[in-house]
């Protein structure tokens, strides 16, 4: 069977995406090994801390190895030559491991010096090579105004992007419109393939039966519950929810409850911000670990996530915590307006129109009156989705590609 190494700046140990597919993988024949960098992201720990270029570890069967990275807080020159760390550590430390070499190499995009680390190494070995594109760089970086179209460090990204997607043998999107992207670009779209984000349906239903989130505003039957779980920052454009819940409960409606589960830098505004404007219907709850999140969906009658506009979203929506709505089998309102939308192919929700707090609480409203039959048919198509985005179901996608190079 074939070798695989999977390189991920960040990839989870017991859970994610490459955690998911590299132990998937395993269990059907495929030898994979997963290189992760040893800090992890916004937990402030460092694998190694000793003079170890490299650690190797076993995490329910499937092997890590986790390359020496620097420390590094926010997002400043110690994040950046953080990544440098982990490129470069890529190129040296898989020679301890090439004893078996890789007949593939499956580069992720959380930035794309994994992309260049990933061709180097599928040059070294004659291996073929998978580029991952989760988020779009420099596009991204351009749309939301963090860096000019026409400044040095996006051109030169422009032109890594060129090259890797040039010599790539495969093109992974984790967004449905990555061809549409490509094609824009001027590139050939042949080599792109699509892997959406996804959920592992036999852990959601075991964690919504083992691990219970006992509260009195979740159990409360008399209200009708709008959750949120998920990060709280700018991007999220959570101000949007607490707007749509003021104009509900100014309308009238006393019991309809907005329950929100996470954690952000602008968390504290937003208790604020809710206090200050006597927003009453608004609970905050904090974060609490991912393993009682299927308990907490279990307990909803509408989950909700909102954004802001951004033009890149024309090529559709890769965010985690939408798999876990459609395992959670309630129906789902946003006001990201988006290509190849998800919830309209599945009938499982409504986007609403953006920027407007006035169409989000409509969007509630409607779920709220709608009768019980209907309300149980966009809950029983969110099902539907949810097999569809199975990590048992991406992962026959993903042995499909790796059959295909």
């Amino acid at each position: 069977m074939q070798n695989l190494w999977i390189l991920n700046h960040y990839a989870g140990t017991s859970g994610g995406r490459h955690y998911k597919f590299a132990k998937n993988l395993t269990e059907d024949g495929y030898n994979v090994k997963v290189f992760r960098a040893s800090t992890f992201h916004k937990r402030n720990e460092n694998k190694i801390t000793d003079g170890r270029q490299y650690l190797y570890e076993l995490h329910n069967g499937v092997p890590y190895v986790f390359i020496k990275t620097r420390d590094y807080v926010g997002n400043g020159k110690d994040r950046v030559k953080n990544m440098f760390d982990y490129a470069w550590g890529l190129l040296s430390v898989t020679k301890e491991f090439d004893i078996k070499k890789p007949d593939i190499i499956y580069a992720s995009s959380v930035h794309p010096l994994t992309w260049l680390a990933g061709y180097i190494l599928a040059k070294r070995y004659n291996a073929k090579f998978i580029a991952e594109t989760r988020d779009l760089w420099p596009e991204t970086l351009v749309a939301m105004g963090r860096i000019k179209r026409n400044s040095i460090p996006a051109k030169l990204l422009y032109t890594l992007e060129r090259f890797i997607y040039k010599k790539a043998d495969a093109l992974i999107f984790t967004f449905p419109g990555g061809k549409d992207y490509v094609n824009n670009i001027g590139l050939d779209t042949t080599k792109v393939r699509y892997i959406n984000n996804g959920v592992d349906l036999t852990e959601f239903v075991d964690n919504k039966q083992k691990y219970i989130v006992e509260d009195t505003d979740l159990d409360n039957e008399n209200t009708f519950k709008v959750l949120y779980t998920g990060s709280m920052g700018q991007a999220n454009a959570l101000n949007y929810l607490l707007e749509a819940a003021k104009i509900i409960n100014e309308k009238g409606f006393k019991d309809i409850r907005f329950i929100l589960y996470g954690d952000g830098y602008q968390k504290e505004e937003l208790v604020n911000y809710a206090r200050d404007n006597n927003i009453s219907n608004v609970v905050f709850k904090g974060r609490v670990e991912k393993k009682y999140i299927p308990n907490v969906l279990s307990k909803g009658n509408l989950n909700i996530f909102t954004g802001k506009h951004i033009y890149l979203y024309k090529y559709g929506l890769s965010l985690n915590k939408l798999f876990e709505y459609f395992a959670s089998g309630k129906p789902i309102v946003s006001n990201m307006e988006c290509g190849y939308n998800l919830l309209e192919k599945y009938k499982c929700g409504f986007t609403v129109p953006g920027g407007s707090a006035e169409t989000l609480s409509e969007g509630i409203l409607k779920f709220y009156h709608m009768p019980q039959r209907e309300y149980e048919s966009y809950g029983q198509n969110a099902l539907i989705a949810a097999r569809d985005f199975d990590f048992k179901t991406l992962t026959r996608k993903l042995e499909k590609i790796l059959g295909e190079i």
